[in-house]
């Protein structure tokens, strides 16, 4: 890629404000393949050069993409002066310009996408491209005979809102029922709202699969870690089909 100046090259990499690193880079804190270099403006391929900052290495991403295990009780928001959000659970370096792919509920856990790719966010949210969405839930009350019927074909939720078609599965049943629902939309309180219209009450819910990303079955709860070259085409391709 072109070469691009050493203090943008550092800010980019949310190693402070351009401000800061230029004062870092005069100071004599950063080498480029093991030579100090003072000045700002230098100019390194991002691609190719080895650039440090008092001694660490500081790889170049065009942009970032994260897999987040999200725990209950955490809000979906880049910042919250009353709720712990999904960014408070990243270092505090980490956070510059990234931001949660959609939402999960505060009380809803499994995978969350966080990024600083608008345009991922925005083809993976689109409307447009229904690109899936997998929840396991656990759920209380008896649920209609005719339960996944009704999903498949769309049901229409108490105040009237129509439901795209969905796919239900009972995973087990006994004093709670556990079940697996994949959707192709994004409603307010979709799966919650569902579950209640063929008699159910949604008491866990756990996003598992985004689209063709599995969430990683090792990744602890408040954890993340980075997606790799594979799971990020998986992100890119269209939505799953219902089947």
């Amino acid at each position: 890629m072109p070469r691009m100046r050493l203090d943008k090259l550092l800010s980019h990499l949310n190693c402070g404000s351009r401000k800061e690193v230029q004062a870092m880079i005069r100071t004599g804190r950063v080498t480029v393949d093991g030579a100090a270099e003072t000045d700002p403006a230098a100019k390194v391929d991002p691609d190719t050069a080895c650039v440090a900052l008092d001694g660490q290495v500081q790889r170049y991403r065009a942009q970032r993409y994260y897999m987040l295990n999200k725990p209950a009780g955490v809000i979906t928001a880049s910042r919250d002066e009353r709720h712990e959000t999904v960014l408070d659970l990243f270092p505090a370096g980490e956070r510059r310009g990234l931001f949660a792919v959609g939402r999960l509920d505060k009380d809803t856990e499994g995978l969350l996408i966080v990024t600083d790719d608008g345009a991922l966010s925005h083809a993976l949210m689109s409307p447009a491209r229904h690109v899936s969405k997998v929840y396991e839930a656990v759920v209380e009350g008896e649920l209609a005979r005719d339960a996944a019927e009704r999903f498949q074909k769309g049901l229409t939720l108490r105040d009237g809102t129509a439901c795209l078609p969905a796919r239900l599965e009972i995973l087990s049943e006994g004093a709670e029922t556990r079940m697996r629902v994949t959707l192709r939309e994004g409603k307010y309180h979709q799966v919650k709202r569902m579950v209640a219209a063929v008699g159910g009450t949604v008491v866990q819910l756990r996003r598992v699969q985004l689209g063709g990303l599995l969430l990683d079955p090792n990744l602890p709860a408040g954890a993340f870690r980075e997606l790799t070259g594979e799971e990020l085409e998986l992100l890119r391709q269209p939505g799953v089909s219902l089947g």
